[in-house]
């Protein structure tokens, strides 16, 4: 008899720990950015996150991705985590929150 998991309160925690990761070059989260495209949960806790750079030569192209993993990893109920990086859209100041443009003076 498996537990139901709670997806709505899991993806809180996960907004919640992709709030805590910085694009090393602007000073706003990678949530705010608008870099993470989608978050899945599935009935087995495992987590598929699917998020862009801000640009294809990213310096943290290699880094970022591992960061979201592991961070995303480290939360309780998670079983796995994997991010997969696509270039489609292409990321676009559009893509900000209104907090984002706002923090970096846009607005």
């Amino acid at each position: 008899m498996s537990k139901e998991i709670d997806t709505a309160e899991l993806g809180e925690k996960i907004v919640k720990v992709l709030k805590s990761i910085f694009d090393p070059e602007i000073p706003v989260d990678i949530y705010e950015l608008g870099l993470i495209y989608d978050v899945f949960v599935n009935e087995d806790a495992e987590v598929k996150i699917l998020m862009t750079l801000t640009t294809p030569n990213c310096p943290v192209a290699e880094t970022l991705p591992l960061e979201v993993e592991e961070k995303v990893k480290s939360i309780d109920m998670i079983k796995d985590a994997e991010v997969e990086i696509t270039f489609d859209p292409p990321w676009s100041q559009e893509l900000m929150s209104e907090e984002a443009k706002l923090e970096l003076g846009m607005l």
